[in-house]
C-alpha cells in the first residue's frame, strides 16, 4: 500500500512559513506584532527609553571631553527575543518542508519505510502551520480583547479567561471544525494520527521538570487522593453495571475508564473482560463526551473560585477521566505557566499506576461473574498494555532528581545559589537597616505576639516542622548582615512571613528581591519548558481533529448514564476534597 498522497501542500506550507519567517526578520510585521505581543512590546520601549537616555548621557559626556561618541549596542528586549523565535521557528521548519515538499513532488513512491515517513510529514506541517496561526495570532488577539473588554468597562470580568480563549482551547476547538465541517485533506490523514505521539512525548518530557524535592509535597497526597477516586469510581461502575443490567464485559471496560485514565485503561483492560469491539467503541465515546466538557468546564471553575496552580492540577489529575483531556484542561487554566501542568501530571501518572491493580481486580471480578469466561495471562495484559510514555516520564523524573537537567533539588525548575548572586543584586544599606528595624520591632512584646499569632494561624510549616518566631529572628538577621539569602530554608522561612499584615512594606519588598535574586532558572529546563508547551500545543490541535461527531454520539443508553452519575460524583467529590484539604505553597 503506498500512503504518500502526492500535493502541492507541504511546499506551499513551507512557503508561508519561510515569508513569515523573513517578515519578523526584515521588521516589516513590527505594527502588527506590537499589537500581538503588546506586554513585550512594553518591555521594549521601556528597554529603548533605558537606552536612549544612557546614549545621550554618554554622547554629552564624550562631547564635554572633546571624544568621539562611543558606539552603543541596545540591549534586546523581550519583544526583540520573541519576534527572533517566531522567525527561528519559521525559518528552520519551512525550510525542512519546502525541501521534503519539492521531494515528494519529484519522487515517485514505492512501499516502504520510506513511503511512510514521507507520508506523515504532510500532516504534521498542516497541524504546525494551524498552531502558529492559534498561539502566535489568535490567543494575544483573544486576550487582547478580553482586557480591553474589561478595562473599558463594558464588562467586570476578562471574558477571555474566565472562558479560557487561549491556544490550548482556541486550538482543540479549530481541530474539531475542521474534522466536522471542512475534513480533513487526504494527504494531511497521516500526519494527524501522530498527535497522539506527540502528546505522549511532551508528557514525557514533563519529567524533565519535576524533582524528588516537588514529589516529596505532593506525591503523598496524590496517592491518597487518587487511591480513593479511583477504587471508588471502580467500584461504584461495578456496582450501577450489576444493577442496571449491563453486560458484564461492558461494566468492567467502563469502569476501568471511568476509574483510571480513560482510553488506554479501556483497552488495557478489554481483553481480561473478553469486551467486544462495540462495548470498547461505548466506552471510549462516552469517555470522549464527558471528558471533552471537562476539558472546557473545569477550567471556568477554577477561576471562578479563584484556585491556584497545586489546587487546581490536584482537582484536574484527579477528576478529568483521559490524559489527553488532563493536559488540555490544565493548559487552558493556565496557558502561559506550566506548573498547572506539572502539577495534574503528577496526580495523572499517579493514577495511570493504578492500572495494574484495577486490571487485576477486573479480571478477577469478572471471572466470578461471567460464566464461562476464559481465563487469560495477566502478567502479559499488564506488560503489553502498560503506557509506556509513563516509564519515560519515570526516566526523565529520575535524571532530573539526579541533576542532569539542572542543579539536583531545583524546585519547579528552578535552583538555589547564594553563591550565584550577582553584586548589583544585593540588598543595598537603606533595605538592610529597614530589616534591622522590623527585626527590633518583632522582638518586642507586641511584634512578637503578632508574628507568633500569624505563624499559629497560617499553620506555616516548612520541611515537616512549625516556624518558630525564633527561626524568623535568625533569618532577618542573616538577611541583614549578610545582603542576600544564605540558604534555601532561610528563603522559605522569610517567604512565609513576608504577607503578614503589617509588616514593613520596604522589608516585604527587600525580602522579595533577596529571594529573586538567590534563584535561578536553569537554562536547559526553560528550553523544555517551551518545547513541552509546543509538543501539547501540536498534539491537542490533533486531539481536536479526532474528536468527530460520530464518536460523541457512540456514547449512549446506560453507558452514557453510569458514565455521567459516575464522572459528575467524582469531579464534584474531588473538588470537595481539593478545597478543604489542598491548599497552595506558601
Amino acid at each position: 500500500m503506498i500512503y504518500t498522497v502526492k500535493s502541492p501542500a507541504l511546499l506551499i506550507i513551507g512557503i508561508l512559513m519561510l515569508v513569515w519567517g523573513g517578515l519578523n526578520n526584515s521588521g516589516v510585521v513590527d505594527g502588527m506584532q506590537s499589537s500581538l505581543q503588546a506586554s513585550a512590546y512594553k518591555d521594549y520601549q521601556k528597554v529603548k527609553e533605558k537606552f536612549d537616555a544612557e546614549s545621550r548621557v554618554a554622547t554629552e559626556m564624550a562631547a564635554a571631553e572633546n571624544k568621539p561618541a562611543p558606539e552603543m549596542k541596545m540591549p534586546k528586549s523581550k519583544f526583540d527575543e520573541a519576534k527572533a523565535k517566531q522567525a527561528t521557528l519559521s525559518n528552520i521548519f519551512g525550510g525542512a518542508f519546502v525541501l521534503i515538499g519539492l521531494f515528494t513532488l519529484a519522487w515517485k513512491p514505492k512501499q516502504g519505510n520510506l513511503d511512510y515517513l514521507v507520508s506523515v510529514v504532510p500532516g504534521i506541517a498542516y497541524i504546525l502551520l494551524i498552531a502558529y496561526i492559534v498561539r502566535w495570532g489568535l490567543d494575544p488577539i483573544f486576550g487582547n480583547w478580553g482586557k480591553a473588554v474589561k478595562g473599558a468597562g463594558i464588562l467586570t470580568w476578562d471574558f477571555a479567561k474566565i472562558f479560557n480563549l487561549n491556544y490550548v482551547v482556541l486550538g482543540i476547538v479549530i481541530g474539531m471544525v475542521i474534522v466536522n465541517v471542512f475534513k480533513i485533506p487526504a494527504w494531511a490523514a497521516n500526519g494527524v494520527r501522530t498527535a497522539r505521539f506527540f502528546l505522549k512525548t511532551g508528557v514525557i518530557l514533563l519529567g524533565t521538570l519535576y524533582s524528588a524535592a516537588e514529589l516529596a509535597q505532593l506525591g503523598g497526597l496524590s496517592v491518597v487522593m487518587i487511591g480513593i477516586f479511583v477504587l471508588g469510581s471502580v467500584g461504584v461502575v461495578l456496582f450501577m453495571g450489576k444493577r442496571m443490567g449491563t453486560p458484564n464485559s461492558m461494566t468492567a471496560v467502563l469502569s476501568a475508564g471511568m476509574g483510571v485514565c480513560g482510553v488506554s485503561a479501556t483497552v488495557a483492560a478489554s481483553p481480561v473482560v473478553q469486551a467486544k469491539a462495540e462495548e470498547i467503541a461505548y466506552t471510549i465515546g462516552t469517555i470522549l463526551i464527558w471528558g471533552v466538557g471537562c476539558m472546557f468546564l473545569f477550567p471556568t471553575i477554577g477561576h471562578i473560585l479563584n484556585m491556584g496552580p497545586v489546587q487546581f492540577g490536584a482537582w484536574a489529575g484527579t477528576g478529568i477521566l483521559n490524559s489527553a483531556q488532563v493536559a488540555g484542561a490544565a493548559l487552558a487554566f493556565d496557558p502561559t505557566n506550566i506548573e498547572t501542568l506539572k502539577v495534574a501530571e503528577i496526580f495523572n501518572i499517579t493514577r495511570v499506576l493504578f492500572l495494574p491493580i484495577i486490571v487485576l481486580w477486573l479480571a478477577a471480578w469478572y471471572v466470578k461473574h461471567e460464566e464461562g469466561a476464559v481465563k487469560v495471562n495477566l502478567a502479559h495484559v499488564v506488560i503489553a498494555k502498560f503506557p509506556v510514555f509513563v516509564l519515560g516520564f519515570i526516566a526523565m523524573f529520575a535524571l532530573s532528581s539526579a541533576g542532569t537537567f539542572a542543579p539536583a533539588g531545583h524546585y519547579q525548575g528552578k535552583y538555589f545559589s547564594s553563591a550565584e548572586v550577582k553584586e548589583d543584586k544585593l540588598l543595598k544599606g537603606k533595605e538592610a537597616r529597614a530589616i534591622e528595624g522590623e527585626l527590633t520591632r518583632l522582638r518586642e512584646a507586641e511584634g512578637a505576639q503578632a508574628l507568633s499569632k500569624y505563624l499559629v494561624d497560617k499553620n506555616v510549616v516548612l520541611e515537616g516542622h512549625k516556624v518558630t518566631p525564633e527561626e524568623v529572628y535568625q533569618s532577618l538577621g542573616d538577611l541583614a548582615a549578610n545582603k542576600k539569602m544564605m540558604t534555601r530554608q532561610q528563603n522559605n522561612v522569610l517567604k512565609s512571613v513576608a504577607k503578614m499584615e503589617g509588616l514593613d512594606a520596604l522589608v516585604a519588598g527587600s525580602i522579595d528581591k533577596a529571594g529573586k535574586a538567590a534563584t535561578h532558572d536553569s537554562k536547559t529546563i526553560k528550553a523544555y519548558r517551551d518545547w513541552i508547551a509546543w509538543l501539547f500545543a501540536f498534539g491537542l490541535i490533533g486531539l481536536g481533529m479526532q474528536i468527530t461527531g460520530k464518536a460523541l454520539k457512540q456514547a449512549g443508553g446506560a453507558p452514557l448514564v453510569i458514565g455521567g452519575i459516575v464522572g459528575t460524583a467524582k469531579a464534584v467529590g474531588s473538588l470537595i476534597v481539593v478545597l478543604m484539604f489542598v491548599k497552595e505553597f506558601i
